[in-house]
């Protein structure tokens, strides 16, 4: 699929700074989720299951479009939510192998920036999120009963164990399925 973007620069994004913790406590009032409705057995299948989401969704004429001028298109969240794969990956398998790991910053809104989301290849990164989102979750469902309680911990001080890094986690993607579906709707509505 070939994707027509326009020569102006996108308007940024509204930095987001808020700490999403809070979704381990209570529902997500926009998207929903209830981490606590997510056994960690289930995470593995769950992960893939929201990758394949993206197949279809990464599909739509529309992938390219913004909803709004400040807000995400498809193809950006889409390329967000292969990278939080890698990155949390990347940071499941720092708590299964060191005590305690801190995880380095990541900026997220910087790195939209750097790899120009919204003029990626959608089908790259439809495979992109089948095979990162695939390898995270073989990595979820490999966790022993004696590792889920492994501990790691952000910069900025917040701590997890891997069920609620898990779950944790689980939320991004799912939330951003759910903004890109109220995009389509915005789209569709013009």
């Amino acid at each position: 699929m070939v994707v027509a973007m326009s020569d102006a620069t996108p308007e940024p994004i509204t930095a987001d700074d808020k700490d999403w913790t809070w979704v381990l406590e209570r529902p997500c009032p926009e998207c929903g989720f209830e981490a606590r409705d997510h056994r960690k057995e289930q995470l593995g299948a769950e992960i893939r299951a929201n990758a394949a989401q993206w197949r279809t969704l990464l599909a739509d004429a529309d992938v390219a479009t913004r909803p709004e001028p400040t807000i995400w298109s498809a193809l950006e969240y889409g390329c967000h939510v292969r990278d939080v794969f890698e990155l949390f990956y990347e940071r499941l398998n720092l708590m299964l192998g060191e005590d305690d790991p801190t995880f380095a910053n990541w900026d997220q809104d910087a790195t939209a920036v750097e790899q120009n989301y919204g003029t990626q290849d959608p089908a790259k990164v439809a495979y992109g999120l089948a095979v990162g989102g695939g390898r995270l979750a073989d990595a979820f469902d490999r966790v022993t009963p004696t590792q889920w309680q492994r501990t790691g911990r952000r910069s900025d001080g917040a701590s997890f164990t891997i069920e609620s890094f898990g779950r944790y986690l689980l939320h991004d993607p799912v939330h951003h399925v759910w903004d890109v579906e109220r995009g389509n709707e915005a789209l569709a509505e013009r």
